[in-house]
């Protein structure tokens, strides 16, 4: 039974990596009939179509064929989600917290006092805490 949850989950963190939601389900229609199109008017076969659509001919694709946009937007798993932007002023502002950063390595100071117990446990020394030198 952990197995099995465990693929779940796995699976479950894979569908969600690729941004494949119930939405992309029901465009997949859109996918095929689009996909037949493409054989009938310019005879490519479904992994030219998928490369045109989503792979390395994508942008050579979308130049010449301006007026098929509003189809290429219905088709599934064709989001321009821009979330790679989102992490870019997490990183730049990281950056610049650590250019703003002083060194304050020479300046130590200890940040904690150490009380001796009276309880015969710690006279054994079994659960002391470290002391500072």
């Amino acid at each position: 039974m952990l197995k099995l949850c465990a693929i779940q989950i796995a699976f479950l963190i894979l569908i969600q990596g690729v941004s494949f939601n119930f939405g992309d389900l029901v465009q997949f229609d859109e996918l095929l009939e689009h996909a037949q199109f493409h054989k009938e008017a310019y005879g490519d076969n479904f992994l030219v179509f998928l490369s045109k659509h989503y792979g390395e001919l994508q942008t050579e694709h979308n130049e010449k064929h301006q007026e098929e946009e509003s189809e290429h937007q219905q088709l599934p798993l064709n989001q321009n989600s821009s979330s790679h932007l989102l992490i870019s002023p997490f990183i730049i502002n990281h950056q610049l917290i650590a250019d703003l950063s002083l060194d304050n390595s020479s300046h130590k100071e200890t940040n904690f006092y150490y009380h001796f117990s009276k309880s015969s446990l710690h006279a054994l020394g079994i659960f002391e805490p470290p002391r500072s030198a």
